[in-house]
Order: structure tokens, then sequence, then C-alpha cells
């Protein structure tokens, strides 16, 4: 046995003989612990920003407001309620007295209106629960969805029939992810966003391709982080 060898056996013994083994092993358990306390941190993180309430699941509300009937059976447009919904990031909730224009006729002394009558009458706002609450890092613009011609449905889904509101879609990064590399899949004309029942008359896909074209949408952009993480 060569002397380099020799020497190489008894320095690797020597660094060996640095701790001991009842060290080492809790080295090694102090790491896993730090790795666990990792792991169970990104795991609360990421339950803090997931969006709630469940997919499916309807959101309860101080009043029972019903899609169905109003837009569904009455035939109630999006925009009479949701006024700022075209040209701004918010799409607005209806103050009372938008409501009370109808109600202050219809159904006025109907127990389920109480809340209604009373925010009317008191002066103060009702406090709706909302169904899609986007975390603060996040960036949507609801006024130029529409102006791209991406329709309510198309992340509403069919709010016409809801007699009370659910989240259809997770709205998670990969979601929007989905339409914003493929947006011809998704885009209608911008006369029909508002149409609950529209269904394209030609092949998605075509008519997506030349409203993209015509919309000026500009897709090498439209997965930046600057375009939803501002």
């Amino acid at each position: 046995m060569s002397c380099t060898l020799v020497q190489s056996i008894a320095s690797n013994l020597a660094m060996a003989q640095v701790f001991s083994r009842r060290l080492v092993l809790v080295l090694e358990l102090a790491a896993l612990a730090v790795l666990g306390v990792v792991v169970l941190a990104l795991l609360a993180w990421r339950i803090l920003i997931k969006p709630h309430p469940a997919l499916g699941a309807p959101v309860e509300q101080v009043v029972a407001f019903s899609h169905k009937h109003h837009v569904g059976d009455d035939g109630i447009d999006c925009r009479y309620c949701h006024t700022s919904v075209e040209q701004s990031a918010f799409a607005g909730i209806p103050p009372t007295h938008t409501c009370m224009t109808c109600h202050s006729q219809l159904f006025t002394q109907e127990p389920m209106l109480a809340p209604v009558v009373q925010s009317l009458a008191r002066g103060e706002p009702l406090v709706w629960n909302r169904v899609h609450d986007l975390p603060g890092f996040v960036y949507f613009n609801h006024g130029i969805h529409i102006a791209k011609g991406v329709g309510c449905a198309t992340c509403h889904g069919p709010i016409d029939r809801m007699p009370l509101t659910w989240r259809v879609a997770p709205l998670e990064m990969q979601w929007c992810l989905d339409c914003h590399r493929n947006p011809e899949r998704y885009l209608r004309p911008v006369e029909h966003v508002f149409d609950m029942e529209w269904k394209p008359a030609e092949d998605q896909l075509a008519l997506g391709r030349r409203l993209v074209a015509e919309y000026h949408i500009h897709k090498s952009t439209l997965t930046d982080c600057s375009t939803c993480h501002r």
C-alpha cells in the first residue's frame, strides 16, 4: 500500500471523527425539522391565498339574491347593477337605491327584503360577501377583458341560472394562463359579451383568431409577469 493512500485513509478517518454519531443524528433531525417547518409554512401560505369558498358552493348573503330570477327570468342586463364593469377594474356593487327602483313597488313587505328596506331607511349600504376574492398581489381589470371580447359566462359560468351565486372557475394562476396563452379559444364579439346564451356560429378557433387580430390582442405580452402582478 502506497504512502499516499495510507495518508488519504488516515485523513478521511480523522474527518469522520470530527462529529460523533450522536451529533450527526441531531444535525440530521434538526435539518428535517427545518424542512418540515418550511413545508408547513408553504402549505399554510397556499391555503391562505386560495380563493374561497369552494367551487360550486353557494355563498351566503345578507339577502338571498337570485341571478336566475333577475337575469334569467326578468332579463335584467348585467350592467344595470354592475355599472362600472365596462370601464373599471371593479365591476361595481349596486347601491341600495338601485334595488329599490323596483322593490319600492314590488315585494316591499316581504321578510326576505327587510334588509334592503332597512338599508335604504338607515342610509347604510348592504354588506355583501365576496364570491370571487383574488389575492392582493393579483391585478385584474374587468373593463379590458370585456373590451377584448371575454364574455361574463367565461369566468362566472351560467350565472343567469344561479338561484344563489357560486364560483364555477378557480381563478388560479394556471387557469388564467390557459386563456392568456390561447385567447382564441374563448373570445367572442364584444356585442355578445353580456349574452348568456351566445354560441359561436362558426368554428371557435377561426373566430377567435380573427378577433385576436381585430381587437389588437398581443399574445406575446399576455403572459408577462407585469400583466397581472403590478
